[in-house]
């Protein structure tokens, strides 16, 4: 698995590399385009889950524990942290999400039937999974409903009402947009709430702050490092991300905003880095200076990890329902939101059985990348290297959001 994953890595990067190439000025315009900044907030929300909320503070302790991790004496606990959730990592976004927006209208390899199934089974699997992850993470996030270790009964109400919402919100497209903002507009709430309570507690100054960003700079230093897995974890959390790409890549491509396509690199890599740059500092000052999460802190980043949670689980649900043709608008909306409510639960309690491994769905991803570049090459090479823009039925009409269904 190891050498299946880092030769996906050396692909992906290489791809990427290629496409700043020979597409650096290209106009990229989405099906459905929205403003450039509403674009990064569905990006942003869609792309993470409460894992970005909530991990750093279980795992900043490991990475510094050299004497058990060893391989992480490169770089200080915050620059790993980074690491594994930002910059690099999100170029696997920018290459899903060029590709859905530019090439694959030419190309067509996700509506060959096969690859239309192997794909809807990853994007249902992984939806799946968020859903997973944030059941078992609940009794550590909400200690105060049971002991802290056991997934009790209020838990899995909290997990199905958010797979209810985010079923009910993806009935209709325009519900994104009002999600995407309104969870970015409560991050950057918390990430300021939570540093003016260190603040007041004489822990939080600005030069605090830039000093403990600054950590930061480690990572950049020793950026190839992030490349190839560093170890089993860090191989857990690059498969995580595979296994997301395609899909997220899928679902933002149709809002893409007419950005050429070196400032769709940057709107992918920098802009969503930054944020979880400055959130990754306040964790870590928290964490270096022994402060206490408060109980109204605690429900604030737990509120809005599960909001992330709804809007990934809606752009997932979205994505799969509009692939296999079982849209709201076909079905019903009542027809749609038990059936979709239905198999969500069932596969995230599969999760839980141990059914299923995250890994497996990475890899195949990976494996759809090799196949979609096969066919490419195969029968398609003069099609893509013919692109210069956008498809021409791709309207810069910030309007047509609106009338989406």
């Amino acid at each position: 698995m190891t050498l299946w994953l880092s030769t996906g890595l050396i692909f992906t990067f290489a791809a990427i590399a290629l496409i700043l190439y020979k597409w650096w000025d290209v106009q990229c315009i989405g099906v459905t385009p929205v403003r450039t900044l509403t674009f990064i907030a569905i990006l942003f929300t869609s792309g993470l889950d409460v894992g970005l909320i909530m991990f750093p503070l279980t795992e900043f302790g490991s990475y510094a524990d050299l004497s058990a991790s060893p391989e992480y004496g490169f770089a200080n606990p915050l620059a790993i942290e980074f690491g594994f959730w930002a910059f690099l990592i999100w170029g696997f976004y920018f290459l899903t999400c060029f590709y859905f927006a530019i090439i694959e209208p030419r190309v067509k390899f996700f509506e060959i039937p096969v690859v239309k199934i192997i794909n809807n089974v990853v994007i249902i699997g992984t939806c799946a999974f968020t859903a997973y992850l944030l059941l078992v993470n609940l009794p550590w996030y909400l200690p105060q409903l049971g002991d802290g270790e056991t997934v009790m009964p209020a838990f899995y109400v909290i997990v199905f009402a958010a797979i209810a919402l985010a079923v009910y919100s993806s009935s209709k497209i325009k519900y994104v947009r009002i999600l995407s903002i309104g969870s970015s507009v409560l991050f950057i709430a918390l990430i300021a709430g939570m540093w003016l309570r260190a603040f007041a507690m004489g822990k939080g100054s600005p030069a605090d702050f830039f000093g403990t960003a600054g950590m930061l700079g480690e990572y950049f230093t020793n950026i190839h490092r992030f490349a190839l897995p560093i170890n089993d974890y860090h191989e857990f959390y690059l498969f995580w991300w595979f296994s997301w790409s395609i899909m997220i890549g899928q679902f933002t491509a149709r809002f893409v905003s007419g950005i050429k396509t070196w400032q769709l690199l940057i709107a992918m890599l920098v802009v969503p880095s930054i944020a979880i740059g400055v959130w990754f500092s306040v964790l870590f000052h928290y964490h270096a200076e022994g402060l206490k999460i408060a109980a109204m802190t605690n429900l604030a980043m737990i509120s809005v990890g599960v909001l992330m949670v709804v809007n990934s689980l809606d752009s997932l649900i979205r994505l799969y329902t509009d692939n296999l043709n079982l849209t709201a608008r076909r079905m019903g909306r009542m027809n749609y939101v038990i059936v979709n409510f239905g198999v969500m639960v069932l596969l995230t309690m599969l999760f839980q059985l141990d059914f299923l491994r995250i890994q497996w769905v990475g890899a195949l991803v990976i494996g759809l990348y090799f196949a979609c570049f096969a066919y490419i090459l195969a029968n398609k090479r003069a099609e893509v290297a013919a692109i210069k823009s956008s498809p021409k039925e791709n309207i810069l009409d910030f309007r047509k959001i609106e009338l989406a269904g």
